[in-house]
């Protein structure tokens, strides 16, 4: 067995301090470099954190999905997870509620709508078009709008009558079940048989021309999912039309204002 003179073991103690300190000291400066990458890649990780505090007050936290820029100098589009959307300050000392504007020389532009249209319409690209009943041009299909609709409501039945002009005008109308009264309603049940029937199109026309039909709820139906999906996008009653670029429109029009709201007059 080697056995190591003093001087050797002072040597060879030191030498591994050394090589445990440099290590170390590689350590620390990865872990820097990993935190100064991760903050840097959220510049508004204060501003969301004094911001969530301030509004959640004595609550849970108040998560934020996202910090914009906006065309205002000096304000961020800040995103809630309630799906508010509020102005802030950089340093967040300061926040308004309510819809932004911008003045451009077509007129006053509304910024927060635009946003609110974004979000709308990434919401409705998701839901598969096999899941609505559609009502299809026969020639080309210029456009098309979303409605959220009700077979008892008055002015879906009368909105419905116009199908056929807004086919001839090239818009698709591609339905979607919204039970005003809720999912234990007779609406809600007569929207069900509407989506499982074998020709949804005659079923659904049928029940909002007041024909009787024998109730039939399948477990394919999407009417609760699609009423959720209205209630998140704030449809409050029907027919509640979306457009294809993102746009609310609440309550009845006839079809050639819609074909004007569309640029299609």
């Amino acid at each position: 067995m080697n056995i190591l003179k003093t001087r050797d073991c002072r040597e060879y103690v030191s030498s591994v301090t050394a090589a445990v300190g440099a290590i170390a000291m590689s350590l620390v400066l990865l872990s820097a470099t990993a935190t100064a990458e991760t903050y840097s890649s959220n510049p508004y990780k204060d501003l969301e954190s004094k911001l969530s505090a301030a509004l959640s007050g004595d609550g849970p936290a108040l998560k934020i999905l996202s910090v914009k820029e906006t065309e205002a100098k000096g304000l961020l589009e800040v995103t809630l997870e309630n799906g508010l959307v509020i102005y802030s300050t950089p340093d967040g000392d300061h926040f308004v509620v309510g819809d932004l504007y911008a003045v451009r020389k077509t007129g006053l532009v509304n910024l927060a709508e635009e946003k609110r249209s974004e979000d709308r319409k990434a919401q409705m690209d998701a839901i598969p078009v096999s899941q609505m009943i559609v009502f299809s041009p026969e020639g080309e299909t210029r456009d098309y709008v979303n409605v959220f609709t009700d077979v008892t409501c008055f002015y879906c039945q009368k909105l419905h009558k116009e199908v056929d002009q807004l086919n001839a005008l090239g818009i698709e109308v591609r339905y979607l079940a919204y039970p005003r009264a809720g999912m234990e309603s007779d609406g809600a049940r007569k929207l069900a048989t509407a989506w499982c029937a074998d020709d949804q199109q005659e079923t659904l026309t049928k029940l909002k021309s007041g024909v009787a039909l024998p109730n039939n709820v399948c477990d394919a139906a999407p009417v609760e999912q699609q009423y959720q999906l209205g209630m998140s996008l704030g449809v409050r009653g029907t027919p509640a039309i979306v457009t294809s670029s993102g746009l609310m429109i609440p309550g009845y029009k006839p079809a050639a204002d819609l074909a004007a709201i569309l640029g299609l007059d």
